[in-house]
């Protein structure tokens, strides 16, 4: 009796051994492709990246990955669906401050918690916003800015590339922290908002370095401050937002982002492996390059400080978004 007791524990261990999944036998990826998905539409740069990213992580891991674009709603769209996929490390998602920290707090309802339905496998880099000014404007510092409007609250206008991006929320972080009130003009895209900006049709603008860079090196544009906590190599003439010295600013702080997530349960040396390849694409120096030439600057964080940094930025923003009233249209 003990004998077959023995020997059918024996053949239980061994039934239980050969059906685990691949992934816990090591054997991942099988040669199935991965999808690689973008919240946003074609073009952009959470797409682009994407495309580089892929191509070369196939071959690390000597599969195919394919790139998948589901765009809509800031990327809110694109991430439910990614957060719905198997968590077997064959769904990678592009996410950014919109889809993961802001929208949960934009949106009256999204299909996914930012924190809870993914696991973090790494931070690309981030991009902070500049404040810029047509070069005919009588402003020339940000103290010039805020006291301005507070001569005449909610009189000078400011230019976004739509409700809830970055440049719209770096003007509210603004207002909410100097105590003073400015007319957002939501635009369509930053093409168009920037160019009433120019022409002087809106008295100011954040947008990205990407975006503000050519057009204040023209001098159709003044830069007055940089969102970053410390000054830009590659504007080191302009003052960081925090360097004005006016109250309440002194830790002001915007930087857009680019990430990459999986599922939420996917397993951990899945996440680890994708982490470690990942990170060795992003540090060849072509690849560096081409980041600084998007105006980002590379970030190399484990993925317990991504997600650390994660859920700061969602409580950061739920309050300014909760402060000035925010709703997506």
């Amino acid at each position: 009796m003990q004998r077959r007791t023995i020997i059918h524990s024996v053949l239980a261990v061994s039934v239980a051994a050969f059906g685990l999944p691949a992934i816990a036998q090591g054997n991942w990826p099988t040669g199935k492709p991965i999808n690689y998905m973008v919240p946003f539409p074609a073009g952009g740069t959470t797409d682009v990246l994407a495309r580089l990213i892929s191509q070369k992580l196939g071959t690390a891991l000597g599969t195919s990955v394919v790139v998948e674009n589901r765009g809509g709603a800031g990327g809110s769209v694109g991430s439910e669906v990614a957060s719905r996929a198997a968590p077997d490390g064959y769904t990678m998602l592009g996410g950014t401050i919109s889809s993961h920290a802001i929208n949960v707090s934009l949106y009256a309802k999204i299909g996914y918690d930012p924190i809870k339905s993914f696991s973090p496998v790494t931070l690309i880099g981030t991009n902070p916003t500049v404040l810029v000014v047509p070069a005919s404007s009588p402003y020339k510092t940000l103290k010039d800015i805020v006291e301005a409007s507070k001569a005449k609250p909610g009189g000078l206008s400011s230019a976004s590339a739509g409700i809830g991006t970055s440049q719209h929320l770096s003007l509210e972080l603004l207002a909410f922290k100097s105590g003073v009130k400015f007319n957002h003009v939501p635009y369509k895209g930053s093409g168009p908002a920037i160019q009433d900006v120019i022409g002087g049709q809106v008295d100011m603008m954040f947008d990205t370095t990407v975006v503000a860079a050519p057009h204040i090196q023209s001098g159709k544009l003044r830069a007055i401050a940089v969102t970053s906590a410390k000054r830009l190599p590659s504007m080191p003439d302009v003052p960081t937002v925090a360097e004005s010295g006016i109250p309440g600013l002194a830790d002001y702080s915007v930087l857009s982002w680019q990430a990459i997530f999986v599922p939420a349960g996917t397993p951990a040396p899945i996440v680890d492996r994708l982490h470690t390849e990942i990170r060795k694409i992003l540090a060849e120096p072509e690849m560096q390059e081409k980041l600084k030439n998007f105006g980002m600057t590379p970030a190399d964080m484990s993925t317990t400080e991504i997600a650390a940094f994660q859920k700061a930025e969602v409580e950061k923003w739920a309050q300014v978004i909760k402060a000035a009233g925010i709703k997506a249209e």
